[in-house]
């Protein structure tokens, strides 16, 4: 009898079903994790960039995550960058460089990132980036007397950058010094005549004054000793002329990830970008990482929406949410992405 009430009582206690984990929520563009993975992201672009100018993060425009298993999730980032005053070869860290202003006519870099989150440390598996200077209707139409982006292979600038590297060399007892690149070239034409160039150098064997009798004999100096440098330079053609030359040399660095020297092909003598002919320097990167744990196809998802898209997405959930009753000082949480501006919008 006992055996039977006991049995009745078990049947008629409450089964408890187990309840699904609920999703994790979506990650928002301006997160602490979004950005503690632009962050790498930004650092892998400019540390496998080989010509320009570092970049900065400006924006986060869209993020998706894509769990693998346990502690294992991919992420595919959507990135905004600013182009700064530091050449990709300049020892300064990136948080010391300034991002160009907009009436330098700025140059927006646009990126997609693969990365890895394995057990809590991120790596990044691919990027593709391409990068455009802002339009000169909107420069000029907030700066009309703002010199443009020039070509890098207009007659005047070659003029400029052959007779700045000379100057320097025939006023110089250190090292014979020569080009790399151009990184940037603005022409201004009134009310003075002025060309204003920035370009990449690096040191050779031989000093300025060897270089006289035979320059065709000077190299650059190995990996080891290897020692760059950066030169701007402004040239007056009219009223007067005038020529002002500034050339700094980093010193030999170990490379770091903040520090992406040139590669050995590049340093040995690559044709620098001057005779690619950009208008600006185009951060055309499309880079895998040889030895990520997963893996590194440059394939992107095709949900990867564009920043146009994901603006109008945006506004339309807004719109949505103003369509539902709220109670008194109900404030709609803002969409998850593109996140905050950092410096300006291109």
């Amino acid at each position: 009898m006992k055996a039977l009430v006991a049995l009745i009582l078990l049947v008629q206690l409450p089964i408890h079903k187990a309840v699904p984990a609920a999703p994790p929520a979506p990650l928002g563009c301006d997160d602490p994790e979004s950005e503690a993975a632009a962050e790498v992201a930004v650092s892998y672009i400019n540390g496998h960039s080989h010509h320009g100018y570092k970049f900065a993060l400006n924006r986060i425009e869209n993020i998706r995550v894509l769990p693998q298993g346990l502690n294992n999730t991919i992420i595919f980032l959507e990135l905004d960058l600013l182009e700064t005053t530091c050449h990709i070869l300049s020892p300064t860290p990136l948080a010391n460089c300034t991002v160009r202003s907009f009436t330098q006519h700025a140059v927006e870099g646009d990126c997609d990132v693969k990365l890895q989150k394995l057990d809590g440390k991120l790596s990044v598996l691919a990027s593709k980036c391409h990068s455009h200077a802002d339009s000169s209707e909107d420069i000029l139409r907030l700066c009309p007397d703002c010199p443009l982006l020039a070509s890098l292979n207009n007659t005047e600038v070659l003029t400029a950058v052959t007779a700045a590297l000379n100057d320097h060399n025939s006023k110089t007892a250190d090292a014979y010094l020569r080009l790399l690149e151009i990184g940037r070239a603005k022409i201004q034409y009134y009310p003075v005549h002025i060309v204003s160039v920035e370009f990449a150098v690096a040191a050779t064997n031989c000093s300025a004054e060897e270089a006289k009798d035979n320059v065709e004999a000077c190299q650059l100096l190995p990996d080891d000793q290897s020692n760059f440098g950066f030169c701007t330079a402004t040239m007056v053609t009219r009223p007067s002329q005038d020529l002002r030359v500034d050339c700094q040399l980093y010193g030999h660095q170990v490379p770091t990830p903040d520090i992406p020297f040139l590669s050995q092909d590049t340093s040995a003598g690559l044709v620098p970008s001057v005779v690619q002919g950009f208008t600006s320097h185009n951060l055309r990167l499309s880079h895998n990482n040889p030895v990520a744990s997963e893996s590194s196809s440059s394939e992107f998802p095709t949900f990867m929406l564009s920043a146009k898209s994901v603006a109008k997405r945006a506004v339309a959930e807004v719109a949505q949410h103003d369509k539902v009753p709220h109670p008194a000082g109900f404030v709609p949480p803002p969409p998850p992405c593109p996140g905050k501006i950092r410096h300006f919008k291109i």
